[in-house]
């Protein structure tokens, strides 16, 4: 029997494990968008505001595909899928500037920082996953792409379009530059808080030579296994 749904979320409810694909941060970008957020969140809001729902800023990531609640049988073959598809692929030079809404103007829902260089590859590699992600049952996504990273999301309240354009203000003169160079598949893990993206299987994109293999795979949230750090 599902549970009850949560406002604005289609998927609630639904038996499975909440998947994704995504391009994680590494720490030195993470930690630049981490000062960004401070920054725009210590201006404070007007009195008896509610605020927007910031994401957990330890798992900041460019999402490529969302994929939804998953059964455990089809966990293995998205995760083989993604593993796939990171090691056809190569790192990806990136940068980070500007910011907007979803929608644009009005009372937005989604707060995002953009994606000046390498946003082309990006788009590409999002299909390059998308094909091996075919042969594991999920139908190619065709719809319209554009990479960017979600801070906060406003789900239409009073005080969006003021944190929005704090933050716009703020990434006016900031570019984040970085080496994307692993894909992951993530589960988004709900209560208690913002959504906890716990990482299913990590891969780096096409693994230089001497590297040796370097796929990190846990297969089930409770299981715990440290993966090694370069």
């Amino acid at each position: 029997m599902s549970g009850p749904r949560r406002w604005g979320d289609p998927t609630a409810g639904i038996p499975g494990r909440r998947l994704f694909v995504a391009l994680p941060l590494p720490d030195d970008a993470a930690a630049a968008v981490t000062e960004v957020v401070e920054e725009v969140r210590a201006s404070g809001l007007p009195d008896g505001a509610r605020d927007v729902r910031w994401v957990r800023l330890d798992g900041l990531h460019l999402t490529l595909r969302f994929l939804g609640p998953t059964l455990e049988p089809r966990v293995a073959p998205t995760a083989a899928a993604v593993v796939a598809a990171a090691a056809a692929a190569g790192p990806i030079e990136l940068e980070l500037g500007g910011a907007g809404t979803f929608p644009p103007g009005g009372r937005p829902r989604t707060i995002w920082i953009g994606v000046q260089r390498g946003a082309e590859a990006v788009d590409a590699l999002s299909h390059a996953v998308s094909a091996a992600l075919e042969p594991a049952g999920w139908p190619i996504d065709d719809r319209p792409f554009r990479p960017h990273l979600t801070l906060a999301r406003s789900d239409g309240i009073a005080v969006g379009p003021l944190v929005a354009s704090r933050l716009v203000a703020a990434m006016a003169q900031r570019r984040i530059v970085f080496e994307a160079d692993r894909l992951g598949l993530y589960e988004s893990v709900t209560g208690g808080g913002p959504a906890r993206y716990v990482p299913v299987t990590v891969a780096a994109l096409a693994a230089r030579a001497g590297d040796g293999p370097d796929v990190y795979h846990r297969t089930h949230p409770e299981q715990t296994r440290a993966r090694t750090q370069e």
